[in-house]
């Protein structure tokens, strides 16, 4: 067990499941500006003013009820216990894999302080200022701001060795706010109180980042970095700018932080993809936005990429992925579910004159409009997101969704058809970050609802990131919409890899072609396996054909399609499909050449708890079709049409 530790805290540090995407080395922001550019342009931190701080610049900028619904939350948490997280609970991961206990706390703590903060800001009659005092206090008092998932196989962190992560981060920043929003405050309380946020701030993240950045993986400059890195720049930026008063300093760690966010840039493929999928994308394309947007306010528009074309087309990408609804294209861990922060996409649509994204902003405020408060992570987004709250109103929105997309760089496309029909496929590679050994899957919904899914993920344990990871069902090819050839599945790693990838899109089809026997072990014994997914927007149906050759007569041959609809195989030839809406569908395959089974993956251990809700409490199912006669050399088609 000790082994698969050590491993995950190597995962962790030096990104061992990070993209392997190839790296360009464009360094948008360090070759446009210079240290000394930034200096110039830096606005000083007694200066710099973001955001309101008063009652009155507060009732300016926002709306009546977003004041009294921010004021009514902070008095619901002014009994609030800040309660401390105790050894045993950090050491819950190590001894169990649970990483559930210790995130109830610490993330309940961050949203309950940031909470109260806004409440007193906006308020100002010192009610909140008491339980604001005790948040901060338990903050700094705790051995580390992360989570035990993200330091070494010990459980306990090591106080010699500060470790930045997603969360340590996240808490520096939360302090920064809380110190901007009423720092004047807590100096009446104590002047120890704001000494004792940056004296912690400095030594946990600061002094980290400025000494010895490379030593994390969400750091490297030879690999591409996933989301950590766009999450933790923008909460360094925050923080720094916000706290840090000694300015040439202040200065330097900005700049460390637009050299970092380079780096994020630089593992993006030209069409800005993300591989992570678009639940991932609001905490990496997002906060990219997030970091540009720092810069943007505190150099006065000095520093300012919006109109670099890899920045319109990584924004591009949230909305070219949204099927319908809630639901989105959810390859790898993404989910396939998510409320999207309609403000922050407004947002981000306005400042890169993206009318597409502006109007699928405004969309989702519509659709959603609770998720407007953003009441999680990333907080000086839910502070803009606020300040944009009066912006947003007036006509409706025109949004209509994307026909077709191509993301050459992570080789996904997606494609709607007539009636409500939309189709994802992809090829790609097996090293991608949060990766499932997936290449050559597709996903099939109707009119917003799911025909043919991906699963997804489950919770997320120790085993989750560890040397165990491929032991767990949802990231086996042989449950995701794939063949499994000779009982063997796909393999992880770089070289397990689609080739030959084509995408074909035209008014009659969408259609991705490629090879992916090279995503299979050479125990599975295949030469070729020419895989074509395609959209037939005439008949509005999805085929699949595959042409394979193998080395030897296969001792099986098999067939996944993995649903949560209800399920008839009763005619041969024909699974029949329907939607809790009642929408049916069926898969076509030759019952000559066929046998039928189906099967209802476990949901029983932690990992798989989540499986029992996250798909509207329906069931996922797996259908299995077993070859019969087992050729060397053959063909494979099938269809899924609606009735």
């Amino acid at each position: 067990m000790f082994k698969s530790f050590v491993f995950l805290f190597a995962v962790l540090l030096l990104g061992e499941f990070r993209s392997e995407a190839q790296v360009t080395q464009r360094n948008i922001l360090g070759n446009k500006y210079s240290i000394e550019a930034v200096k110039q342009a830096l606005i000083s931190q007694n200066q710099f003013k973001p955001y309101p701080k008063t009652p009155a610049e507060w009732n300016a900028a926002v709306p009546d009820s977003v004041i009294a619904r921010t004021i009514r939350t902070g008095e619901g948490l002014l009994n609030y216990k800040f309660e401390p997280i105790s050894a045993t609970i950090s050491l819950d991961f190590v001894r169990s894999g649970d990483r559930e206990r210790h995130r109830e706390i610490s993330f309940t703590k961050r949203n309950a302080l940031i909470d109260l903060v806004l409440a007193e800001s906006m308020e100002d009659k010192g009610r909140f200022t008491e339980a604001i005092l005790n948040g901060v206090w338990s903050m700094c008092e705790e051995s580390f701001w992360g989570v035990p998932a993200h330091i070494s196989g010990t459980g306990l962190p090591n106080v010699e060795d500060h470790i930045v992560d997603l969360f340590a981060a996240e808490t520096a920043s939360v302090l920064a706010l809380t110190d901007y929003f009423v720092g004047d405050k807590l100096d009446k309380i104590n002047k120890l109180i704001r000494k004792r946020i940056y004296h912690e701030t400095n030594q946990r993240i600061f002094i980290p980042m400025l000494k010895n950045p490379d030593r994390y993986g969400w750091m490297s400059k030879k690999n591409a970095v996933n989301n950590w890195n766009p999450w933790i720049m923008s909460n360094w930026m925050t923080a720094t700018l916000l706290l840090e008063k000694d300015e040439p300093r202040r200065a330097q760690s900005l700049y460390g932080a637009m050299l970092g966010l380079d780096l994020y840039l630089n593992g993006l493929g030209e069409d800005g993809g993300c591989d992570e999928g678009p639940s991932y994308w609001f905490a990496a394309g997002a906060c990219v936005f997030d970091c540009l947007e720092l810069l943007d306010g505190a150099t006065q528009g000095k520093v300012n990429i919006y109109s670099e074309p890899l920045i319109q087309k990584m924004a591009s990408y949230v909305y070219k992925t949204h099927i319908a609804n809630d639901y989105f294209v959810n390859f790898a861990d993404a989910d396939p579910k998510l409320k999207p922060d309609g403000i922050m996409l407004y947002r981000f649509g306005k400042k890169i004159n993206d009318a597409q994204l502006t109007q699928f902003g405004k969309w989702a405020v519509e659709k959603y409009p609770s998720a407007i408060s953003n009441n999680g992570f990333h907080r000086m987004r839910k502070v803009q997101n606020l300040l944009t709250v009066k912006e947003i109103g007036g006509d409706k929105n025109t949004f209509e969704p994307v026909k077709d997309a191509w993301f050459g760089d992570i080789q996904v496309l997606t494609a709607r058809a007539g009636n409500g029909i939309f189709m994802a496929t992809h090829g790609g590679h097996n090293a991608e970050s949060h990766n499932h050994n997936d290449v050559g899957d597709f996903l099939l919904y109707a009119n917003g609802e799911p025909i043919i899914i991906d699963a997804g993920r489950g919770n997320y344990t120790a085993r989750t990131f560890s040397s165990k990871r491929y032991e767990l069902w949802f990231t086996q090819s042989q449950y995701h919409n794939l063949p499994i050839i000779n009982g063997l599945g796909q393999l992880a790693g770089r070289s397990y890899e689609a080739k030959n990838v084509k995408p074909t899109v035209s008014d009659k089809e969408a259609t991705l072609s490629m090879d992916i026997a090279p995503s299979y072990a050479k125990e599975a014994g295949i030469q070729t396996w020419n895989r074509t997914v395609k959209l037939n927007r005439v008949k509005n149906s999805v085929e699949i054909n595959d042409d394979y050759v193998l080395t030897q007569k296969p001792t099986s041959l098999q067939q996944v399609f993995m649903t949560v609809n209800e399920v008839d195989t009763a005619t041969p030839g024909k699974v029949l499909l329907k939607t809790p809406k009642g929408q049916s569908f069926t898969l076509q395959y030759d019952p000559k050449l066929w046998a039928i089974s189906t099967d209802f993956p476990s949901t029983d251990g932690m990992e798989y708890v989540s499986f029992k809700t996250k798909w509207d409490n329906l069931p996922v199912q797996r259908i299995v079709l077993t070859h019969k006669t087992l050729p060397q050399k053959g063909k494979a088609g099938f269809v899924i049409v609606g009735n």
